[in-house]
């Protein structure tokens, strides 16, 4: 089995019925399926793929990415969904690590493929525009790669500076699927609300693999602001799952009052969910709100809070069907309940490794136990809690992002000398990255033009928000800047504040 066949399974069961809705339009699974042959043809004869090449798909939501991945693995190449908010420099890398000769792309990633091209030459595209619907469904031969085979790589933010790609097989991600279908109780009536981005890996299993496989129907938002539109689609298309992030569950706590919505459950993934916004949307609406956890390099799903309950506060619930999930000391030694150490995880949902990365696939597995970075513990009755992270990590909006890179960036400014950047709590995104910034002597280092130049390197939301210029770092005895004494200092400037 692999995943190009599972849709395909699911498409000739269920040709006529509406696979996706977006806006006032909608696709069936015949319309998705044959755009999907039609990418795949289109990919080996037109543009040379071959079995295990890799596929860009640089896309914003949009009905067309769902033939893009499924018209890629049917082709028997690996998809490489690209973060759509990164900027040229930082895709190049991507493309260039990868390997990626085809991008599939719409019109309006031309500029920033034009600039791509300068640096990767010979890179080919296929835009969504062109996407057919005229193939059989019935006349392309069926997929051969097995469950063992490469069939996504998601990029995940590096500590230096570089992302790394997380290997996912379609075993991987076909088991993760199943655990998630038991999880969620999911069947073919239920229509899920996708609000991320599907480039996201959270968005990329529970918000389109697992309905296109489950033979539900995907309701893709066509847009987020202001919110109500939101609670609108859901009600016009009736959805009744809808997974996101905190800050969305925020948002619509604190947005109009709503009629009553059809959603049978809400789920939280990619950032802790603070009790307060559980508090907040659990007051406003008589839904289910329950927080899960995972990580790319687990595809990604590990924890759930069971629907049926008992609802823990602040836990990230259990471990899904055929996932394990350990508490481990840094010598491999694993901890009882109540104790804190790193969380590990164990299952058939867990990463190949790095692409071309031994060293850091050996650093992050053990024994086949994935090392997440993540501190926490369990109690009693199974339930796990994350309580710190071991990498200097921030999470804006649900996504990773590593101060190195950022720091990288603003040490080519000129006149800064050291740079520190930090994560603050923000209401709105989760997190936000603060830069504490040095200047050489005599030099003079403006806000303004600085973040300018940094938005021209960085994804907008890896831009720091604020800059605190400092007559110099601290550091330790050999030279290393101290970040919690920066942490400090922000504690300080925050209880200083008027309330």
């Amino acid at each position: 089995m692999n995943l190009a066949l599972a849709f395909a399974s699911t498409a000739q069961r269920n040709p006529a019925k509406t696979a996706l809705f977006w806006g006032d339009a909608s696709l069936s699974y015949h319309d998705l399926w044959s755009q999907s042959l039609w990418v795949a043809e289109r990919l080996r004869a037109g543009c040379g793929v071959r079995r295990g090449d890799r596929v860009g798909i640089w896309l914003r939501n949009c009905p067309e990415f769902v033939p893009a991945l499924f018209g890629i693995l049917q082709a028997g190449a690996v998809a490489v969904p690209i973060n759509n908010f990164l900027k040229p420099p930082e895709v190049s890398f991507i493309v260039a690590d990868a390997g990626i000769n085809v991008l599939i792309v719409d019109e309006t990633m031309d500029e920033g493929l034009s600039q791509l091209a300068v640096a990767q030459r010979g890179l080919q595209s296929l835009h969504t525009e062109s996407f057919g619907a005229d193939g059989d469904t019935g006349a392309a031969p069926p997929c051969d790669l097995s469950e063992g085979d490469l069939a996504v790589l998601i990029y995940t933010s590096g500590t230096t500076g570089h992302p790394k790609g997380a290997m996912l097989s379609h075993g991987n991600l076909l088991a993760n699927v199943e655990s998630c279908r038991l999880a969620l109780e999911a069947v073919g009536t239920d229509r899920f609300a996708v609000v991320l981005p599907l480039f996201h890996s959270f968005m990329l299993t529970v918000g389109l693999l697992l309905p296109m496989l489950v033979g539900g129907s995907m309701v893709l938002i066509k847009t987020l602001h202001p919110p109500k539109n939101v609670l609108m689609e859901i009600l016009q298309h009736q959805a009744t799952l809808l997974p996101a992030v905190p800050q969305f569950f925020r948002a619509l706590a604190r947005g109009p009052a709503p009629p009553a919505l059809p959603l049978r459950v809400c789920i939280s993934g990619g950032a802790p969910l603070p009790g307060e916004i559980l508090r907040e949307f659990t007051a406003r609406f008589p839904i289910p709100l329950l927080e899960g956890y995972g990580l790319s390099e687990a595809s990604p799903v590990v924890s759930f809070q069971p629907i049926a309950g008992p609802w823990k506060d602040g836990s990230i619930g259990r471990p899904i069907a055929d996932v394990e999930v350990s508490i481990q000391t840094d010598a491999g030694e694993l901890l009882p309940p109540g104790q804190t150490g790193e969380v590990c995880v164990r299952g058939p949902n867990v990463m190949l490794g790095y692409w071309r990365q031994p060293a850091a696939t050996t650093e992050t597995m053990r024994d086949r136990w994935l090392l997440t970075g993540d501190i926490g513990h369990r109690d009693a009755d199974g339930y796990f809690y994350i309580t710190d992270r071991k990498k200097d990590m921030l999470l804006v909006n649900g996504i990773n992002v590593y101060p190195r890179q950022i720091e990288e960036v603003l040490y080519q400014y000129p006149g800064v000398k050291e740079v520190a950047v930090i994560g603050v709590p923000d209401a709105r995104r989760g997190e936000q990255p603060l830069a504490f910034i040095a200047a050489h002597e005599g030099a003079r280092v403006d806000k303004g033009p600085l973040l300018a130049f940094a938005r021209g390197q960085l994804a907008d939301y890896k831009v720091p928000r604020r800059v605190v210029f400092m007559p110099a770092l601290p550091h330790n005895a050999t030279g290393k800047v101290l970040k919690t004494e920066l942490r400090k200092i922000v504690r300080k400037s925050v209880m200083a504040s008027p309330a």
